[in-house]
């Protein structure tokens, strides 16, 4: 095959008149007019002198068009680079910057904020929308609805994901295509997806779980989707009789419980439920399984990785827990200091090593060996255990990550804005449980002496500087932060205290 990934995700649907896209406005999109959409798009690119290799970087809303993007860069050869929608432009011009983007491609409406940035970059700006239009589309729809595909190998680079770091700087994760088809091929056969599955699909696509998790599922197996451009209650109630399947984050799963439209008849004829991105929580787990009679099946990735673990298809699906490594994917729990392997039922830092595993961080070959061990072992910074069962439990996250709704936050980055609001002498940014997003940020300050922080404008700044799903929910003033005898602020006592604050 000259180009493995096109060829075992996409390729193998040319001529196909079967259903690929279905839209909540009726439309469908077949395969052969989704490769037709990808080859202009494809020879589009080509035409901007973007060289096999060149990173393109894409913040686009969902639709049709955004994802055949995809689709043409793999053709093409180009690494893909998708970027949450959610970003402000200061935000992207840091993963512009250290991506070294050869192309960018945004809506109209942050055109203008982002052109100065692409030209210092020397890169190409071109847009697309969410109802297609844009320089992109225009250029695209005059082209030859064929293209060769370039030639590369397993062992190229097909994307880079930017995922978060402590300090607010992102690490960029070099994901090759044998890492994307790897996942995407032991994923069909653990969750027996097929051509007829038709997947209910409202996660965004510049995401692991929506683009190379759900979409490529149903790539590499044939089937397909109902496209949403968003999580709309009104929406995946109307369409779920036509789905057989559905991937979501926690967040989904409680909305859709609280609404009484949503009942074990509307669900009977589904065959699966699956959530991941963030923690479940078993009451929601119980609640499902008591008005559906289904057991959502819960697994575990992230970023550098996409899927390490998933509770089985057939067998018990345990709440509270991940399940077990996927077929050729090795997972221990280790000692964080000492990097020795702990007996089962002890608590320590996971570690994976498999076919899915990055390649390592774009341009940073310290984070790259401080994380991805010479023996092919990735520190995912997460903490768990392995039950006698066997059975995978996240119990809590190195360097206090938070993931709300799917989403990575670092709490240090909230912290430094909050640390320079006027009134503030120090902040610790904690995440909570909450039953929609899994869990959310809380900022707790403590106010420099004879000062009272003004909430309301700190929280307006946050909203101003940082991207919506960083926000924090609440914030709360402390006469002081609890510290150990070594001075470090004690994180765990504060969730601890606030545990039940959205509960």
């Amino acid at each position: 095959m000259s180009n493995p990934l096109y060829d075992r995700l996409f390729g193998i649907h040319a001529g196909k008149d079967t259903p690929f896209l279905h839209l909540p406005n009726g439309q469908t999109v077949t395969h052969a007019d989704f490769l037709d959409m990808a080859a202009r798009l494809a020879n589009a690119l080509i035409g901007y002198e973007l060289e096999p290799g060149d990173r393109v970087a894409v913040q686009v809303e969902k639709s049709p068009e955004a994802l055949a993007l995809y689709a043409a860069c793999a053709q093409a050869g180009l690494i893909f680079l998708p970027l949450n929608t959610d970003y402000t432009t200061a935000e992207l011009q840091y993963f512009i910057e250290n991506s070294e983007a050869a192309l960018v491609v945004c809506d109209d409406a942050k055109s203008k904020g982002l052109a100065p940035i692409a030209a210092a970059q020397n890169a190409r700006l071109e847009t697309l929308n969410a109802d297609g239009s844009g320089s992109l589309m225009r250029r695209a729809l005059g082209m030859l609805p064929a293209f060769e595909p370039v030639r590369r190998s397993e062992e190229d680079l097909a994307a880079l994901l930017y995922t978060s770091g402590t300090t607010g700087r992102s690490k960029g994760a070099m994901l090759s295509q044998a890492n994307l088809l790897s996942n995407a091929e032991t994923l069909v056969r653990e969750w027996r997806f097929s051509a007829d599955d038709v997947l209910l699909h409202a996660l965004p696509i510049f995401h692991t779980h929506g683009l190379f998790v759900a979409t490529n599922v149903v790539l590499a197996s044939g089937g397909s989707m109902i496209f949403l451009p968003k999580f709309d209650l009104d929406d995946m109630l109307r369409l779920m009789p036509q789905a057989t399947s559905m991937m979501g984050v926690p967040t989904f799963y409680t909305r859709l419980l609280g609404d009484d439209r949503f009942t074990g008849d509307l669900a009977r004829h589904m065959r699966l439920f699956i959530s991941g991105s963030a923690p479940l929580l078993a009451e929601t787990h119980e609640r499902f399984e008591t008005r559906t009679g289904h057991r959502i099946l819960e697994r575990y990735g992230m970023t550098e990785t996409n899927m390490n673990t998933s509770n089985p298809y057939d067998g018990e699906r345990r709440a509270g827990t991940v399940g077990f490594p996927l077929p050729d994917v090795e997972l221990k729990v280790t000692d964080p200091e000492s990097g020795e392997t702990l007996r089962q039922g002890e608590i320590g830092m996971i570690e994976v090593r498999g076919p899915n595993v990055f390649q390592g961080y774009w341009q940073m070959p310290e984070k790259t060996a401080a994380e991805l061990r010479e023996d092919g072992f990735f520190i995912t910074g997460d903490l768990g255990r392995v039950d006698e069962d066997g059975y995978v439990h996240i119990v809590g996250r190195g360097k206090d990550l938070i993931i709300s709704g799917g989403f990575n936050i670092y709490p240090k980055e909230l912290e430094m804005l909050l640390d320079d609001q006027p009134g503030v002498l120090e902040s610790a940014v904690i995440g909570v449980p909450h039953p929609d997003f899994g869990e959310t940020p809380v900022g707790l300050l403590v106010a420099e002496p004879g000062a009272m922080p003004d909430l309301d404008a700190i929280m307006a700044n946050a909203q101003a500087e940082l991207a919506r799903f960083k926000h924090p929910r609440k914030l709360i003033v402390l006469d002081a932060l609890p510290r150990n005898t070594m001075g470090k602020v004690q994180k765990n006592a504060l969730r601890e205290r606030f545990a039940k604050l959205f509960t």
